[in-house]
């Protein structure tokens, strides 16, 4: 090589190495990226039981990318009331999902246009609302990470034609055979299309199937959700026979009902005969009582279910400490399938005003409950003669005085350090709050530091668990044993908040 290829060379390579330089400059800009990247899919679909596919992650409803922006999908077509959510994929649970920013954001009348939306996996399950069944047009952008929708009128209505069945059941908590849909309660076919069931209906919900053993297969429901009936009839005299959304109706007064179903004109008719004849009841034999369930002191054990005190022949008392949820009463213990003693209908309430139905039933259907709305020291008269229940608020709890909060432990910022726990903010008079990271571990919480052997705020329970789901059980205890403390399951941002005036702590994943 020459000289003059010599200075050429050197040149080019000179000019080679400076655009080099420059790439890799440009490079490092790349990086930097500002906002939100594009979601790239070719697939996007809607899951939910607003949704006409339903809740079948293995066949969810499909959007189509549109023609002008590969990254712009639309869908057209009939929503139900209910939720939903969309994802990318077919056939997992797990994969993340686009949803709302804030949880049952509604879909309606009123159009949205170019909300944004979060993507993400697991919890929080964020999902939209929809108010009004109709015809929609909805579009996501997932360059923007954006959505709208607009309302395109009402749902066509049904095509109505006869629908074929040897047979008629309903199933639910409101039957007499609840909802096992192995052996639902069979109606009486008075005709080709014409089937009628006469009997007892509990508080509850119910809807009917033209075969047993199988959740899949659609259902007579009525056009709405909830659509009551009640001493009065029913609300509406319409049904839809579909596998989705799972529309039910709810019975409001327990008693003897007509329920006439024609399957011809796809219409219902609940007569209301008369309240339920209480026969002459002998009393209840019983060795032993105890009560079971998360409100008691030992839970859902139903091997060492919480045991009452015999007074009499027929009468057992409880005295002692309820939290807030539920509870019924066994006569023996290993076995969830032998009778309870319920209250006559689901949900009724306990609280430090007493009990809002004296009355029990013996019975293994429905699976009704007591619920404890307040917690405190009650005691509860289990009368198994003349088949009573009466409860009595011993004491009120006073809001539990305290300047400072802290929370320690090995789930906490500073750990175990009881001369350096971490301190919450005070917000009113008797609500403390800590914002921040939490690893999985353990914690409880106290009033004072330097000292192991004060009182604890600690749950009701050993091991109470704390996730991004929230916490197990709301209900708090200021005491120095046992040394009971939560257990955080997940490491995540939380905001934890107790409330010393209720004795109440609530957990939110930030």
């Amino acid at each position: 090589m020459n000289m003059k290829q010599n200075r050429l060379f050197s040149a080019v390579a000179g000019i080679v190495l400076a655009a080099g330089l420059a790439a890799c400059e440009g490079e490092k800009d790349l990086i930097i990226i500002e906002g939100e990247l594009p979601i790239k899919t070719t697939t996007l679909y809607m899951v939910g039981d607003a949704t006409p596919n339903g809740w079948d992650i293995g066949n969810p409803t499909p959007l189509q990318a549109t023609d002008a922006d590969p990254l712009v999908f639309g869908w057209e077509g009939e929503l139900h009331t209910g939720e939903l959510k969309l994802c990318l994929t077919t056939g997992s649970w797990d994969a993340p999902f686009i949803r709302p920013q804030v949880n049952a954001t509604e879909i309606g009348k009123n159009a949205i246009l170019d909300a944004k939306f979060a993507m993400h996996a697991g919890d929080p399950d964020d999902k939209w609302r929809v108010t009004d069944a109709g015809k929609y047009r909805l579009m996501f952008n997932l360059r923007q990470w954006t959505m709208s929708t607009e309302y395109l009128g009402e749902l066509d209505a049904p095509i109505i034609e006869p629908i074929e069945a040897e047979a008629l059941f309903i199933v639910g908590d409101a039957t007499p055979t609840g909802w096992n849909i192995d052996a639902p309660t069979q109606l009486t076919k008075q005709s080709q299309y014409i089937f009628v069931f006469e009997g007892t209906l509990n508080t509850g919900e119910l809807k009917a199937c033209t075969q047993s053993g199988d959740w899949g297969v659609p259902f007579v429901r009525p056009t709405y959700a909830n659509c009551p009936i009640n001493k009065n009839g029913v609300e509406s005299a319409d049904f839809v026979y579909t596998a989705n959304p799972d529309d039910k109706w709810i019975v409001e007064d327990a008693g003897n009902y007509r329920l006439t179903f024609d399957l011809q004109h796809w219409t219902i008719k609940a007569e209301y005969l008369g309240e339920v004849s209480q026969p002459d009841k002998e009393p209840i034999e019983a060795e032993a009582l105890y009560i079971v369930g998360d409100a008691t002191p030992n839970g859902w054990s139903i091997d060492a279910p919480t045991e009452l005190t015999k007074k009499s022949k027929y009468v057992f008392v409880y005295e002692g400490e309820l939290v807030t949820g539920e509870l019924k009463a066994c006569t023996q213990t290993g076995d969830w399938g032998v009778p309870f003693i319920r209250p006559t209908f689901g949900g009724c309430k306990i609280s430090l005003n007493g009990v809002e139905n004296a009355e029990i039933a013996f019975t293994t259907n429905p699976d009704d409950k007591w619920q404890v709305t307040e917690a405190g020291q009650y005691r509860l008269t289990f009368d198994l003669e003349h088949w009573t229940i009466t409860a009595e608020a011993l004491s009120v709890k006073e809001p539990l005085q305290a300047e400072n909060v802290y929370i320690v432990g090995d789930a906490t910022p500073n750990g175990w350090s009881i001369d350096a726990p971490t301190q919450l903010t005070k917000q009113s008079q008797y609500v403390f709050v800590y914002e921040g990271k939490l690893t999985s571990g353990e914690l409880k919480a106290c009033t004072q530091t330097g000292s192991w052997d004060v009182p604890f705020i600690r749950p009701t329970f050993g091991n109470c668990k704390i996730n991004k789901a929230g916490v197990e059980s709301p209900d708090i205890i200021f005491t120095t044993g046992p040394d009971d403390k939560w257990k955080v399951e997940e490491e995540a941002q939380y905001r934890l908040t107790f409330d010393l005036e209720h004795w109440t702590i609530s957990v939110e994943t930030l």
